[in-house]
């Protein structure tokens, strides 16, 4: 993996072998996470969904290990009861707390048609979470005013990607120039919680 591949790339699985090796754990659950909202609607079991925000909540650090655990078992179990079209979402959801790597094999194939489309929108989201591992920048602590964190809090507690582009103009006005930076938040996604931009005025890593 060079920074040329690494900027074009469309496959996910190179790139988080390539990312795991410095960045989080957090950061590669939540690639898998996003990987299965992406999917969402094709995971109309309830057990399924539930592991994928158990999963979420715990790379937060907001639910237990014995939860992820209980979740896994259930949608283990969602996974043996699924047929038809189906199924590989549906093993997405199964794999998302431990088996990364299946996670995003299983998703891109939940709809087979369009698999290289997929493959390279994780592409896209893997590069908004783990950033530029060959470029990394930092995010200044002048840069993180009042206004910029509260903002970037609401953005990730909810989701709200379409605010981030409002975070490019706080960050604008508190002194960030780096076109990395502001070029990431008004671009076209698509952007996940992890995102190496919201991360790092939060603090997260």
């Amino acid at each position: 993996m060079n920074e040329a591949k690494w900027r074009t790339s469309g496959d996910p699985l190179s790139m988080l072998a390539f990312a795991g090796r410095t960045g989080s754990e957090r950061k590669s659950r939540l690639f898998a996470v996003g990987c299965c909202r992406r999917i969402w609607s094709l995971l109309y079991d309830s057990r399924s969904r539930t592991a994928v925000e158990v999963a979420e909540r715990y790379a937060d650090g907001g639910a237990t290990r014995e939860e992820l655990h209980r979740s896994r078992m259930d949608a283990d179990a969602a996974s043996d009861d699924a047929g038809g079209d189906n199924y590989e979402a549906i093993d997405a959801a199964a794999d998302v707390s431990t088996d990364i790597r299946g996670c995003v094999i299983a998703a891109a194939d939940a709809d087979y048609p369009a698999r290289a489309a997929e493959l390279l929108a994780q592409a896209n989201l893997l590069r908004c979470i783990f950033g530029n591992p060959f470029r990394p920048v930092a995010v200044e602590p002048d840069w993180r005013t009042p206004a910029v964190v509260e903002l970037a809090r609401g953005i990730y507690a909810d989701r709200a990607w379409d605010r981030l582009p409002i975070l490019a103009d706080a960050l604008d006005d508190a002194g960030c120039t780096h076109p990395d930076v502001i070029g990431h938040l008004r671009g076209p996604g698509p952007h996940a919680r992890g995102c190496w931009v919201v991360d790092g005025v939060l603090g997260m890593t």
